[in-house]
């Protein structure tokens, strides 16, 4: 609406926004000065809405005649504001009804029919525009509460819908907010205390949360921070803690979004980060989260106190739980990751709970809460973004929301961890390759395999295998490190770079001879390549003749899975949403 450009829309009066055109007999949307007019009383806005406005001559005038305070139409100087019509229409002349007016009955009835159809369109108009007024507001009210980020690197234009998105939730230790100063360290800067990698599948049957432990030992690339127009690079670290990734030095949450990045190789759309306010305001807001003790905790440092099983949390209360970790598991950070997927577990089936979606009132109290606990990026800084990247996110069953964490080994120091490498490459890529941790993508995978046949059949050794790879990618450089790659590490010694290929390729492809279907399998277990991947020939190989391997624009590197592994390697820990597990 006009005033609600010009910051009126507290004042608009949405019934008085539509009259009567006389020469079309439709109502039709004012835009003009008494936009921004108030509802003078006795409804008076919209019965004048109704009337016919006329000259003199019994022509329409092009403004409605002015009201006065008492919200009675005045008069126009020069003009007369002409008398209300009386519900019975008499002659031409304003006369008395002519002795045969039952002949006018059907003129009548459609005269009431029309007249019906009006006042029914303006009841309509009355609620699209309030209705409109009442969106504006409120999305003005919650666009208030959120608080926003410029970071380097992160998407401009919200989210795709036609693609996976990867959204970076971080947890900070500040201890900012009424009643938090007591916890630890209360001059905190705020590091990546908590933080959980959330992919979310390209097409919203299933999400992956990755928590990364704050105590990991990893690398920080150098990062680029904003202040109004000016930017700075912040150099990096090698070999601390992951949580400096987020407030050492002034590091701000892209630098926590680039070394995400650098630790899975997965690229981070947009970030969420909260404190401790959040778990508190947020609980709250949806009546309390449900949790299971498998014994009894007493934890002096968080304050928890609760005897074994369930329990409803709220508030503080709930704070303290997600805090405990020397009473839990082995007493350490690792211990907490769990208890904190098993609330969140929790939390997200309390919000698609009919109970929540059900209530305005708890719709209303958790949507304030949110947005004045969260900041986000500019990408998604605003409500209209949220709730849209919030329907995508609705669409997947909590059966089908994994956490888990990535794969670690003790530090030799006890109080840092280290990454294992042999099972944390193969979670990132299944991130990567946009494969589920639950039975989703696997069921449909199985399926195509079965129908291709492909991959079903004895493997060759590799040190039997004979290909030569062609480059088709965009990578310089590529047909030469995956040689190397399969002749070092895997064993592939009779392998070849062809150089560049003909052509450049979207996919990878391997191109192979019926008699040499064994090689094939085994090739593409060793590349992590999809049955789609395999172009069967007709003819068989003679002699020495090598399979063809042209690398296409899917190439992420070398020994890196062209598509992810079917599943989780074993020993990565992880839960299911919709499943409630008790701490121990």
């Amino acid at each position: 609406m006009d005033a609600q450009s010009r910051g009126r829309a507290d004042e608009i009066d949405p019934a008085d926004q539509w009259v009567l055109n006389p020469q079309t007999g439709n109502y039709e949307l004012r835009l003009g000065q008494s936009a921004a007019q108030s509802a003078p009383s006795g409804g008076s806005s919209s019965r004048s809405a109704a009337r016919k406005a006329t000259d003199g001559s019994g022509s329409a005038q092009r403004t409605p005649p002015p009201r006065s305070a008492q919200g009675r139409r005045t008069q126009t100087p020069g003009r007369e504001v002409p008398p209300q019509r009386s519900r019975r229409a008499g002659d031409a002349s304003g006369g008395q009804n002519p002795p045969h007016a039952g002949r006018r009955k059907r003129k009548q009835a459609n005269s009431r029919k029309k007249k019906a159809m009006m006042w029914t369109g303006g009841v309509v108009a009355f609620l699209v525009v309030a209705t409109s007024v009442a969106g504006y507001l409120v999305y003005r009210h919650f666009d208030g509460n959120l608080n926003t980020v410029d970071v380097a690197g992160a998407g401009s234009g919200g989210f795709k819908k036609d693609q996976a998105v990867n959204i970076l939730v971080i947890g900070t230790d500040k201890r900012s907010g009424a009643g938090n100063e007591s916890y630890g360290d209360k001059d905190s800067v705020g590091h990546a205390d908590t933080t959980i990698l959330f992919h979310v599948s390209k097409d919203r049957t299933n999400a992956t949360a990755v928590s990364i432990p704050r105590d990991l030992i990893t690398d920080i690339p150098d990062c680029e921070t904003k202040t109004g127009d000016s930017t700075k690079i912040i150099p990096g670290t090698q070999k601390t803690r992951f949580n400096e990734s987020l407030g050492q030095s002034g590091r701000d949450p892209g630098c926590t979004m680039r070394t995400v990045k650098e630790l899975t190789g997965v690229t981070v759309d947009h970030f969420m980060m909260a404190d401790f306010n959040a778990v508190k305001t947020m609980t709250t807001a949806v009546g309390g989260v449900e949790v299971c003790l498998a014994k009894d905790i007493n934890d002096k440092d968080s304050k928890l106190n609760l005897p074994a099983g369930k329990h409803v949390l709220a508030g503080e209360d709930a704070l303290a739980f997600v805090r405990t970790r020397h009473s839990v598991g082995f007493g350490g950070d690792l211990s907490r990751i769990e208890i904190q997927q098993q609330f969140l577990s929790s939390l997200i089936r309390k919000m698609k709970s009919s109970d929540t979606l059900s209530s305005p009132s708890k719709m209303w109290d958790l949507a304030e809460a949110a947005t004045k606990a969260l900041t986000v990026d500019t990408g998604i800084g605003k409500i209209s973004r949220l709730r849209d990247l919030g329907m995508e996110l609705s669409k997947v069953d909590p059966k089908n929301i994994t956490f888990a964490t990535v794969p670690v080994v003790d530090n030799t120091d006890g109080a840092t961890v280290l990454l294992s490498e042999e099972k944390a490459k193969p979670l990132f890529s299944m991130i990567q390759n946009d494969t589920s941790l639950t039975e989703v993508k696997q069921k449909e995978q199985d399926a195509k395999n079965k129908q291709k046949g492909l991959l079903t059949g004895p493997r060759a050794a590799a040190a039997d295998v004979r290909v030569a790879v062609y480059n088709g990618s965009n990578t310089q450089g590529a047909a030469l490190a995956t040689l190397t790659w399969l002749q070092n590490e895997e064993g592939v010694l009779k392998s070849s770079n062809e150089g560049n290929a003909p052509e450049k390729l979207t996919k990878t492809t391997l191109t192979y001879a019926p008699n040499q279907a064994d090689q094939a399998r085994k090739l593409a277990d060793l590349m992590g390549l999809p049955a789609t991947a395999l172009k069967p020939g007709t003819a068989n190989a003679e002699g020495l003749e090598a399979m063809t391997l042209t690398l296409g624009a899917d190439y992420k590197g070398a020994g890196v899975p062209i598509t992810g592994p079917a599943k989780a390697p074993e020993g990565v820990q992880k839960v299911e949403a919709d499943k409630q597990v008790c701490a121990k």
